[in-house]
Parts: structure tokens; C-alpha cells; sequence
């Protein structure tokens, strides 16, 4: 974090009912410039002149919040898991200083940050809120205003107890969500899970007995383990498409270097019809890397050996990913080879509900 926290509400609200907003950088912080769009400075003077724009009703309601800006800011689309890693870091930092967290994030990578970041934070007991914005923050016609407020809303909410994203009126679970779309200002969706919340009118609501408090009780505490060893692309997500031959695949999974992956399959788990690739996957998998599977269709999931066409992928040990997101996947996948634990227990962890994710 590059500055100490700026606060726009009276400093005699105790840090500990306060929320902390982390910017990281994205479309939302962005100012018009000679050559088009660049990052802009001062968040925290932006948000407070922005949120002043509320109602008077609506300004009152919020929360006391600070409010901290990265000293590089991140295009979410160069985020790695090392930005994962310290963003849990610093929420983890700040724990029993604050009542919740807003992070601030570029949308395009902004779910597969919120994913690792509920599998790094197991256990949390108030709320993190992952929000951006399509377009930035004083543009014409721009949603940040509406995204910051909600998540303002939504952080302030103690029953609330996960890794969170609030977009577009809509509460997502962090590890369900998906950008469904590229322009359209609710770019964000949970094919496979209902909504946490959602605004209703001027309320924000949240639908305790779809959320993780009750879930989690007993968990265990934050996982926050060595990204940097999975952050020079040891684990790699690979796509079915028509024509795949097995020499492809053994360039993928070949590679010493390569300790997991994810395959996107076919429909509820289809594979082409060629021995080779199994034994691909099959040698894959017998020299000790974790393999999982889930479906390229975005909602629904995968059930292996179902049809003809998936037969063979269990016995070569590929564990099935359900309907995880491929961020949900992905960033599991990654969390646990970052872990000195077993493979099986790490194989035994990935087919366990973790946090919601499955």
C-alpha cells in the first residue's frame, strides 16, 4: 500500500466499524488524457466528490470508510497470482482494524481475483467486496458511482462473511462469477449460483441462507501460501476445439515445468475419440500432476463418463470440476499446488467444497 489511509468521515468513528477501500487501478480510476484513457491519480479526493453526488439520504447511510491506493496501479489484465497474493495479504494485514473491504479492481481479471482470493481468505467473518467499473469514474454515463455505493453498502453488512462481487445492482459470490460481457455495464454473472444480494429500490439486500456464514463455521483460518511457486505458468488452462491431437496436448502437459492444469471439455465432459489422448493424460497424471476438468459451457456441469466420449477420463486421473467457473478451477488448482501438502490430499481437496465454489 503507497500512502496512509485517506478518510473523508469523521476520524472519531472507531477503525473498527469503519470499511477499507483498496484501489488497485482499472477502468474506473481512468481520466481522459491527449492520448485517450491513462491511469489517474488521487482515488480517494475522485470517490469523495463522487459519492457527494448521492442524495442526501444515501450519502448519510454509508459507512465511514479510508480509503488507500496502490503505488503502481494494476491493469487487471497483466494481474498475475502475485497480485492475488497481495492483495490477500493486505486484507489479512488489516483484519482486526476493519469492519470490511472494497477492493477496487479492473474488470477484466477482476473474478479470477476475487476467486483466489476466497480460497486464500477460508474462513473470513466480514465481508470483501470486489467491484470496478465499465467506465471510468467521471465519464458520462458511467456506473462506477452505483458499483462504489453498493459495495460500500455491502461491506458495511457483518452477516455478510465472504469474498464477494457487487456489479451492476447484483451481490455475486466471488468464486461463482464470470465477465459474461465485454461493453454492456452488467458484465458480470453467476451462471451456476444465485445472487447473495441485490439492490432493491434504495435497499441493498442481502439473502443470508445463500452465503457462506453458517457454512464456514469452524473452517479454517486464511491460507496464505508462496504464490511464486505457481507464478511462471505452472499451471496452464487448456481448451478443447475440434482437431486436437495428442502431440498438442503432450506440448502442454510434456513440459516439466507444468505441475496442473485445467481442461475444458466438451458439453458434460466429451473428449475426441482417440486413445492417444488419454494416454497423454493418463502419463500426465502418473507422474504427479493435478488434472481437472470441467465443462466449456458456462452454465450446467460435467459429469465424467456419462457419455462414451468421456470414458476413460476418471481412470486416468482426472478429477471433475462439477460446474466450478473456470476461475473458480483455475485459481483452486493453483492455490493448492502453492501448498506442501500431499498430492492426494491435494487431489482429495480440490474434489471437497472449499468455500462455496462447488
Amino acid at each position: 500500500m503507497a500512502m496512509p489511509p485517506y478518510s473523508p468521515l469523521a476520524s472519531s468513528i472507531a477503525s473498527q466499524e469503519r470499511i477499507l477501500v483498496i484501489y488497485t487501478g482499472g477502468t474506473i480510476g481512468m481520466q481522459q488524457h491527449a492520448n485517450g484513457l491513462a491511469p489517474g491519480g488521487d482515488f480517494a479526493t475522485r470517490m469523495t466528490k463522487a459519492l457527494a453526488q448521492l442524495p442526501l439520504a444515501h450519502q448519510q447511510s454509508l459507512p465511514a470508510y479510508d480509503v488507500v491506493s496502490y503505488s503502481t496501479l494494476i491493469d487487471s489484465s497483466a494481474a498475475t497470482p502475485l497480485t492475488w497474493q497481495q492483495l490477500a495479504r493486505d486484507v489479512s494485514s488489516q483484519l482486526t482494524v476493519y469492519a470490511g473491504f472494497v477492493i477496487i479492481h479492473g474488470t477484466d481479471t477482476l473474478s479470477w481475483t476475487a476467486a483466489s482470493l476466497a480460497y486464500q481468505l477460508q474462513g473470513l467473518d466480514r465481508p470483501v467486496i470486489v467491484t470496478g467499473a465499465m467506465r471510468p469514474l467521471e465519464a458520462p454515463g458511467s456506473d462506477a458511482l452505483d458499483n462504489l455505493h453498493g459495495a460500500l453498502q455491502f461491506a458495511a453488512k457483518r452477516e455478510l462473511q465472504e469474498v464477494a462481487i457487487y456489479f451492476a445492482g447484483q451481490l455475486l459470490r466471488g468464486v461463482r462469477a464470470i465477465k459474461q460481457h465485454s461493453e454492456a455495464l452488467n458484465a458480470f454473472a453467476s451462471p451456476n449460483y444465485p445472487l447473495l444480494g441485490e439492490r432493491v429500490g434504495d435497499d441493498f439486500v442481502y439473502y443470508p441462507s445463500r452465503g457462506l456464514a453458517l457454512q464456514q463455521r469452524g473452517a479454517p483460518r486464511f491460507e496464505l501460501p508462496d504464490y511464486r511457486l505457481i507464478n511462471q505458468g505452472e499451471v496452464v488452462r487448456i481448451m478443447l476445439w475440434p482437431g486436437i491431437t495428442a502431440w498438442q496436448l503432450e506440448t502442454w502437459l510434456g513440459d516439466s515445468r507444468v505441475k496442473g492444469a485445467l481442461l475444458q471439455l466438451w458439453g458434460a465432459g466429451n473428449l475426441p475419440d482417440d486413445p492417444h489422448l488419454l494416454d497423454v493424460l493418463a502419463k500426465a497424471s502418473g507422474e504427479g500432476k493435478l488434472l481437472a476438468a470441467i465443462s466449456q459451457c458456462p452454465q450446467g456441469g460435467i459429469q465424467l463418463g456419462a457419455y462414451a466420449a468421456g470414458h476413460g477420463l476418471s481412470d486416468a486421473g482426472i478429477l471433475a470440476g462439477d460446474d466450478m467457473t473456470p476461475e473458480a478451477a483455475f485459481t483452486k488448482l493453483a492455490h493448492l499446488l502453492a501448498q506442501p501438502i500431499s498430492l492426494e490430499d491435494q487431489r482429495q481437496r480440490f474434489l471437497t467444497p472449499l468455500i462455496g465454489e462447488r
